[in-house]
């Protein structure tokens, strides 16, 4: 089905956008036309989280209760010792729990000794795992022995006995009902989670799912006997049928795709599995890109602009750095037509709503810090703060949030599985050295200075100089030091001429004698 141009942004519910190329698929979620999540993958860097692999075991840190595993990637894998798999009867799943991007590894029950890591593993032996995080900055990919295969209603996993249904069914009768089906269909000491997607479903659809992941993991197992270390077992589905598989629900609309070749694929995927769901894909043919038709890529310029403005006319700074990420709300043009502290009130209420929609968007994880303007009244801090715990509920990541202190700061932490947009579309600047800042033309030009101070000091003192630099430097010498840059010519006794342009980067200079 085509895509009707009149049709687009008419939609108030949720819509997926794919826009697939040969090199990179690009997926946006949308509910109503706010860009709520992007995904990136690329072909020469694709994910590899929920992948099981043949590891083999490099160093056991018996200090730091970990062990780093050899699974055939650039860095070593990272294993902590409660995520080594022991005893089926010692792990249990929490079954009001929901996981919808299946990295469901369940709960291990504590036990009362610790065990030492050296009493579970030791070098050079051979261990299944799978990837719980994938490589982020400098860090390799974090690993667990608990594996999960992730279906379209259910997620498997073998080492545990027990079923579990998302936490997100609430309709006890349906909850009943779902535990019952999958217990009565899983083999012995095998565990299940039931997804939210499954609710109202057959037992002939768990069924198939049943029989597709057992048959799934009974491959997986053969490979470990016959493969040779490090070696992959299984490799989860690509970026969009896997976001097909997680995130297609009633409440999407559309399911838009801009390639006609993967248009057909999934046509023939949905005919197949998700039959329900066929009338809502469809295939976009207008001339702009399609990131561009639906306002997708004016969302990407903001999630990678360290200021994003408010409705309101205040704005927010975001600041991310190794340690953490800092955020300031600021009253920017907004100046209210009441009180000063129902002005402050307003802005810091909208930033709550949009902190959160920035943390989804750009996937911003670990430590964050939230600087809201000062509020002199509890009860409107109290009202902040409530505010961005219910948005946060919105939110899938695992986060933990600390009140609102009475200078206006916010601790929190939200869970980080993957790199965020920033760092995976960003590199490292080679030029700032990740300071975000460079060198002001006043500051250059003292430089310039006291190179040239250095060389008419020297043995052989130039005449005459010519001096290469960035133009926007040369016309801020000779404008706005002009009197230095007569004061360089007296130091050389002779003349300066400049050579200027925009090829040099900003900070660099050159000094060559006639």
């Amino acid at each position: 089905m085509l895509v009707k141009l009149s049709d687009i942004s008419q939609h108030m519910g949720k819509q997926i956008v794919i826009n697939h190329t040969k090199h990179e698929i690009r997926i946006a979620l949308l509910q109503g036309n706010v860009v709520n999540e992007i995904f990136y993958e690329r072909e020469r860097d694709k994910s590899v989280v929920g992948n099981i692999f043949k590891g083999k075991v490099l160093k056991v840190l018996p200090g730091m209760e970990s062990a780093f595993i050899d699974i055939g990637l650039e860095k070593a894998a990272f294993l902590y010792v409660d995520d080594i798999r022991t005893d089926p009867e010692r792990i249990d799943i929490d079954s009001d729990d929901d996981k919808d991007n299946s990295r469901h590894n369940g709960s291990r029950k504590k036990d009362r000794h610790k065990q030492n890591i050296s009493s579970l593993i030791q070098e050079g032996q051979d261990i299944m795992v799978q990837v719980s995080k994938g490589p982020i900055g400098n860090k390799g990919a974090r690993i667990t022995c608990n594996i999960t295969l992730p279906g379209r209603n259910l997620v498997f996993m073998p080492h545990v006995n027990n079923v579990g249904v998302s936490r997100q069914i609430r309709d006890e009768k349906e909850r009943n009902r779902l535990r019952k089906i999958v217990s009565s269909i899983k083999p012995e000491n095998t565990g299940f989670i039931v997804r939210t997607v499954a609710t109202n479903r057959s037992e002939e659809e768990f069924r198939h799912d049943v029989e597709y992941l057992l048959t799934t993991w009974h491959e997986a197992e053969k490979k470990y006997k016959t493969y040779r270390s490090p070696a992959i077992l299984f490799e989860d589905l690509n970026l969009t049928f896997r976001t097909i598989r997680d995130m297609l629900a009633p409440d999407v609309e559309a399911l838009i795709i801009d390639d006609t070749f993967e248009y057909e694929k999934i046509k023939k995927y949905l005919a197949t599995y998700l039959p329900h769901y066929s009338h809502v894909l469809k295939l976009y043919s207008g001339k702009a890109s399609i990131f561009d038709h639906y306002g997708i890529t004016h969302e990407l310029d903001r999630a990678m602009s360290r200021k994003v403005w408010l409705k309101s006319g205040g704005h927010l700074v975001i600041d991310q750095s190794e340690a953490l990420t800092a955020i300031d709300v600021n009253t920017g043009r907004f100046t209210g037509s009441d009180s000063h502290e129902k002005t402050i009130l307003i802005t810091n209420m909208e930033s709550a709503v949009e902190i959160v929609h920035q943390l989804k968007l750009r996937d911003i994880g670990g430590i964050i810090i939230i600087d809201f303007i000062d509020m002199e009244a509890a009860e409107n801090r109290e009202k902040v703060f409530r505010t961005l715990k219910n948005e946060l509920k919105k939110d899938k990541a695992k986060t933990k949030v600390l009140p609102i202190s009475e200078i206006g700061l916010v601790e929190m932490t939200r869970k980080r599985n993957r790199e965020n947009l920033g760092r995976f579309l960003r590199t490292h600047c080679p030029y700032c050295d990740g300071t975000a800042r460079i060198l002001s033309p006043a500051s250059i030009i003292y430089e310039i200075y006291r190179e040239i101070l250095r060389l008419a000091n020297g043995t052989r003192p130039p005449r005459n100089l010519l001096l290469g630099l960035h133009s926007d430097i040369a016309e801020y010498l000779e404008i706005e030091e002009v009197e230095t840059y007569r004061s360089m010519e007296r130091l050389i006794k002779g003349t300066i001429s400049l050579q200027t342009s925009d090829k040099f980067h900003y900070e660099q200079f050159e000094l060559l004698e006639l």
